[in-house]
């Protein structure tokens, strides 16, 4: 009798055992899939996050809707992976914690693919190249090189690779902002020399808003731009490549691309 017990206690703990072993697995599995492909094809949602107050890439229109050529790019990778999109607004310095919080399954906001963010994110092949240009009044003369900016007052985003290339000047008194329209603003108010920001963007605010400033400059440097997802999700960032490399091919990316900047996409 007693030989009974103890081999039902060692069947017991044998099957304790398993059970443990199986929602330790079952556990690790789902923590794998919390974010990625899987999650947005389950939920028939790409949660998008950006800014959301950076004409022409991603702003909120006068019927209050999200628009702009992240909006577009944003809801065509979706129509592809056969979901549907929801935008997150969320300001510059919190995207990538924006991220790894799950608040968003990915970031498509003009984000420079640089060695630095790829330690903290993922990153798709480039959607866009362009590159940084120096920006003045209209009535500034002198400031057409980056080494020009020594001894100005520059405007720059807070963690952007703006802020790291005026930083790279010796002499230059660097500015951080929030957002470029506080920055735009202190440049035509004179308390800002210059501005360091995308030749895209600017071009579009200018002629857009009728602004009294000008790019003074060529490009100073170039940025590739990526969509970013959260690290450890490859077959995430391959559908997202292919989806992307798909409207290349196509023809949808260019139609995308000039209907908001009104030329053929800058090369590699």
């Amino acid at each position: 009798m007693k030989r009974v017990v103890v081999l039902l206690f060692a069947a017991l703990l044998l099957l304790v055992g398993v059970t443990a072993c199986g929602s330790k697995n079952t556990e690790s599995g789902d923590k794998s899939e919390k974010s990625g492909l899987s999650q947005v094809k389950d939920s028939g949602v790409l949660r998008v996050g950006f800014e959301g107050t950076y004409p022409p890439f991603n702003f909120l229109n006068d019927k209050k809707k999200y628009d702009g050529f992240d909006v577009d790019i944003s809801n065509e990778i979706a129509r592809r992976l056969g979901v549907k999109t929801k935008f997150v607004a969320t300001k510059w310095d919190g995207l990538i914690g924006g991220l790894k919080a799950n608040k968003f399954d990915i970031i498509i906001a003009q984000m420079t693919i640089t060695d630095e963010r790829k330690k903290s994110v993922d990153f798709t092949d480039p959607y866009v190249v362009t590159g940084s240009v120096l920006v003045t009044r209209k009535d500034t003369s002198g400031l057409t090189k980056l080494e020009d900016i020594k001894g100005k007052k520059v405007g720059v985003g807070a963690g952007t690779t703006f802020e790291k290339v005026a930083r790279s000047v010796d002499g230059a008194d660097v500015h951080t902002y929030k957002t470029v329209n506080d920055y735009i603003q202190d440049l035509m108010n004179g308390r800002l020399d210059v501005i360091i920001n995308d030749k895209l963007l600017m071009s579009y605010n200018i002629q857009k808003k009728h602004l009294p400033i000008k790019i003074s400059s060529d490009v100073v440097n170039k940025d590739t731009i990526g969509m970013a997802v959260k690290k450890g999700h490859p077959k995430f960032v391959k559908a997202l490549n292919k989806a992307l490399s798909d409207m290349k091919r196509d023809g949808t990316y260019n139609k995308i691309y000039k209907k908001w900047f009104g030329t053929e996409p800058l090369s590699k």
